[in-house]
């Protein structure tokens, strides 16, 4: 994906085609994604990046040691 809006419409997408094979667990993990999809969106209105997995993780929990940024 390129941008942010890319994979939101990407998950969106792929939850329909998983709710009509009845994958549930896809359903689950895809929504989940997604939700963090727009939680970073929403969070970072100027950002149109498709951000990886850390980055999602650490705007969901930024006082967790992997998030955490030290100045020397």
């Amino acid at each position: 994906m390129n941008t942010i809006d890319e994979h939101i419409q990407k998950d969106q997408s792929e939850i329909q085609s998983a709710k009509a094979q009845g994958d549930d667990a896809k359903v689950r993990h895809l929504t989940d994604e997604l939700h963090s999809l727009e939680e970073y969106k929403e969070h970072h209105p100027g950002e149109k990046h498709d951000p990886n997995a850390l980055e999602l993780f650490c705007d969901a929990n930024p006082d967790e040691p992997e998030c955490l940024v030290y100045d020397d």
